[in-house]
């Protein structure tokens, strides 16, 4: 539902950087869950420490997957800034489509990595940390650039409207 509102709700703002520090911290700290996945494969078994730390990755792609499924309804129930004229209509196209890809990749990736983790589907856990992961550091790149070209290139306020409204 697009407006003539000029930002995203408080709420809206506060769950993205939210899901957006999630996200680094999984993607860029794994090593918990690398560590229990070592662990089982050689020994069968992982120790109370590996566990826990495997754990914390594990809570952080499910409460991922929960701020998106309520950013996702925030979305559809709320109003949302309009995509700014300035871009050309191909770039409002490819930015509609990141966004849609982008949450289901936040909702695929805590499946998937639950899948592998909890039931112990490996095939899951390679489709976790290979292609989706991949696919995910690549949405992330084009987002931001996407944010920089608007600031720098069309000089709009698509980074304000999500940071300070």
């Amino acid at each position: 539902m697009a407006s003539d509102t000029v930002s995203y709700s408080v709420s809206q703002r506060i769950l993205h950087w939210l899901v957006v520090a999630l996200v680094f911290f999984n993607l860029l700290l794994p090593e918990g869950m690398e560590e229990w996945n070592r662990a089982v494969r050689q020994t069968g078994a992982a120790t109370a420490e590996q566990v826990a730390s495997a754990n914390l990755h594990a809570y952080a792609g499910i409460l991922i997957a929960i701020l998106t499924v309520w950013r996702i309804v925030l979305r559809l129930t709320m109003k949302s800034p309009a995509l700014p004229v300035e871009e050309p209509a191909i770039f409002r196209v490819a930015a509609k489509a990141a966004h849609g890809l982008l949450y289901v990749l936040l909702l695929v990736l805590p499946l998937t990595g639950a899948g592998a983790y909890y039931l112990g589907n490996e095939q899951a856990g390679d489709f976790h940390g290979g292609p989706l992961k991949a696919l995910l550091w690549l949405l992330i790149v084009a987002h931001v650039l996407g944010v920089l070209a608007h600031q720098f290139y069309w000089k709009t306020n698509v980074m304000k409207r999500m940071t300070v409204g």
